[in-house]
């Protein structure tokens, strides 16, 4: 006959198993939730990014959001992380010149994006009435993609506005609506310009421009 000792022995590793077997069917049960999740979740990437107009895929940066993305994550990294640390116990550097090539850069770059803007649609067969987006492949509605291009990378551009500031130690200029603006703008932007290179959105480009 068995002593209590062994039945008890016996039920505690039953009952051992029966946990182990159960913990094994909860992580299983998990993994494959996760799987799908993870699935569904690139399935939907995927479809958004089928959607991208096929006219930029030659394009740099265009071909899906995870370089954007990237950038922008690095940007915001630097300026509220990396570059304060950096220049802690530094002098501000003297950019003065550098500034003065950046912005006449910046200027004549603006123009030439206003001017494109112009020449490929606004100032040539647009309406001004709600213009929808050219899709084909002729040389002006190319030329829109190409501007609508133009003008998103010069956001990217525009991300030393913020460098030169922790650089220079210019901590008060470095405020939330400032890193928002520079950081979201190029965001929503690369969709914009990714999905809809064109028509009335293109407008709104071309006005902003000279006072971003």
């Amino acid at each position: 006959m068995y002593s209590s000792s062994h039945v008890t022995s016996a039920k505690r590793h039953k009952f051992t198993e029966k946990a182990l077997v159960s913990a094994s069917l909860l992580d299983h049960s998990k993994a494959k939730m996760l799987q799908e999740f993870h699935s569904h979740a690139m399935d939907i990437y995927h479809y958004i990014v089928a959607g991208l107009d096929p006219r930029l895929k030659d394009y740099p940066l265009m071909q899906n959001p995870i370089p954007m993305t990237t950038i922008l994550l690095c940007y915001l990294f630097f300026v509220l992380y990396l570059g304060p640390r950096l220049m802690a116990n530094r002098k501000p550097f003297q950019l003065k010149e550098a500034m003065i090539v950046y912005n006449f850069m910046l200027v004549a770059l603006s123009i030439y994006i206003v001017y494109e803007f112009m020449m490929s649609g606004w100032a040539t067969t647009y309406t001004w009435r709600c213009d929808p987006i050219e899709t084909s492949n002729s040389p002006q509605a190319l030329r829109m993609v190409q501007v609508a291009w133009l003008f998103w990378f010069s956001k990217i551009i525009e991300l030393m506005d913020t460098i030169f500031f922790v650089l220079r130690k210019k901590h008060s200029q470095i405020t939330f609506l400032h890193i928002f603006h520079h950081s979201f703008m190029p965001w929503t932007w690369w969709w914009g310009v990714g999905f809809a290179p064109g028509g009335m959105g293109s407008f709104h480009a071309m006005v902003i421009l000279p006072s971003t």
